[in-house]
């Protein structure tokens, strides 16, 4: 099949490359020149494992191309992805003016039937403004009576494993009311269902609906684990072994139960807000999101109330070791990275930093370019460089390199043995018999 994906971020770019993978034609389009000329030269903008591999070699099969040619990418496509970026208006409610400028350049050179649709997360009733915008085009154009349509599909996608859950998903949502345009979308996503049957058809108010249900039930999980974990701090217990405990109910399961430092990326808080936006618009407020959210905020600080609770509040003349700055592992995505707070905080409180993480490096010297020129944060290239002459380490980011260091390095290269596990990746039983202070996230009466 013929198919364009508009916008080659994470939606975009896996979408497109997933789907050239299984044999169909895919144009990539994207008005950002850079990425393109990135694109073009064998490379990848963004961090995702195993996505440059499938690039290149549906390119090389001739299965894939990118492109800043707006014709040539709409003229391409029966199918037209959008999977451009619905970043939070100033209100927190999602800004949807590249989703429906892409909508817009579709009506504006459409010669044939298309099927439109929304890959972006977007909010409910999108699908009706993207069928209005292209309606306005083609009426623009004399072109009333060509037939369109506008389906919703929503990505479920997690960055650090997002080809994987491509090609192996569990579930695919088609929010459709035009039963070509279904059709079409059964046959595209047939050879990913074809052991089992996993798409399925609903509304397309429905499909739009249950992308932001999904992140903001996952979002809730965390944050309610990091508020027990608060609790768990206080009264003795440990929220690691609380954890497997309500983990092993199959109603409840183990997914997205991990205390911590609060959760980032581009999704959960992003579509927290909109969701909580949208409901204040219906009249209804969203009492336990809205406590969600805020749990996420305070959590954020939480190491940081940690260290001066070790430290004293005054940070001058402190010097911290941090590990990981990516907002998860295996992405170099920042965005409401709990790792910005923490930094930017301690360097107000007096302290100075030298940081370190696997690729999320070059994405922090952009976002902390003032904190940098202060010369007060620096970057090491190495995990253990990062270490020498710190009076503690912060653990923000569970990359797989720290899950077992050389704890005898840590001992040595610190002033003092202090850990702040933000992760819980250290068993407080074991750093104290390593000689470690032991600073976790609700583990209880055994850290320290």
């Amino acid at each position: 099949m013929k198919v364009t994906a508009i916008g080659t971020g994470y939606v975009g770019l896996v979408t497109g490359a997933c789907l050239a993978e299984m044999g169909n034609h895919v144009v990539c389009l994207d008005v950002n020149a850079e990425k393109i000329r990135i694109l073009n030269n064998g490379e990848i903008p963004i961090h995702e494992p195993g996505l440059l591999e499938v690039v290149r070699r549906n390119v090389a099969a001739g299965r894939l191309q990118f492109t800043t040619d707006v014709d040539l990418a709409v003229n391409h496509g029966t199918i037209l992805f959008i999977g451009v970026g619905t970043p939070p208006d100033e209100d927190g409610s999602a800004d949807l003016q590249y989703v429906l400028a892409a909508a817009r350049s579709i009506g504006q050179r459409m010669t044939d039937y298309k099927v439109i649709v929304d890959k972006s997360t977007v909010p409910v009733g999108t699908a009706d403004k993207v069928r209005a915008a292209v309606g306005e085009e083609l009426a623009k154009r004399g072109l009333s009576e060509m037939a369109y349509a506008v389906v919703s599909n929503p990505e479920f996608l997690k960055e650090g494993a997002a080809v994987e859950d491509f090609m192996k998903p569990d579930r695919i949502i088609v929010g459709s009311e035009d039963e070509q345009a279904t059709l079409l979308m059964r046959a595209l996503y047939a050879p990913f269902t074809r052991n089992h049957d996993r798409l399925v058809v609903m509304d397309l108010r429905s499909a739009e609906f249950t992308k932001y249900a999904a992140n903001a039930m996952l979002a809730t999980r965390i944050s309610f684990m990091n508020e027990m974990a608060l609790l768990a701090e206080k009264v003795g217990a440990d929220i690691e072994l609380v954890r497997r405990g309500i983990g092993s109910d199959p109603r409840i399961g183990y997914s997205f139960l991990y205390a911590g430092a609060g959760y980032g990326g581009s999704c959960f808080p992003k579509d927290v807000k909109a969701l909580i936006q949208a409901a204040q618009g219906e009249g209804i407020p969203l009492r336990v999101l809205t406590a969600v959210e805020e749990a996420n905020e305070r959590q954020k600080m939480l190491l940081v109330d940690k260290v001066t609770a070790r430290f004293g509040a005054d940070l001058s003349g402190r010097h911290f070791a941090v590990w990981g700055l990516a907002f998860k592992p295996n992405t170099d995505d920042m965005r409401e990275a709990p790792a910005l707070v923490i930094v930017q905080t301690l360097l107000k409180l007096g302290a100075t930093i030298t940081a370190y993480d696997p690729v999320a490096m070059p994405e922090a010297r952009r976002l902390l370019a003032k904190e940098l020129a202060s010369d007060r944060l620096r970057f090491s290239e190495r995990a253990d460089q990062a270490l020498e002459g710190a009076d503690a380490l912060l653990l923000v980011t569970e990359w797989k390199e720290f899950k077992s260091p050389d704890f005898d390095l840590i001992k040595s290269s610190l002033k003092q043995p202090v850990v702040f596990d933000g992760r819980n990746q250290y068993e407080p039983t074991l750093m104290k018999a390593l000689g470690i202070e032991h600073w976790g996230i609700g583990r209880g009466q055994s850290q320290h």
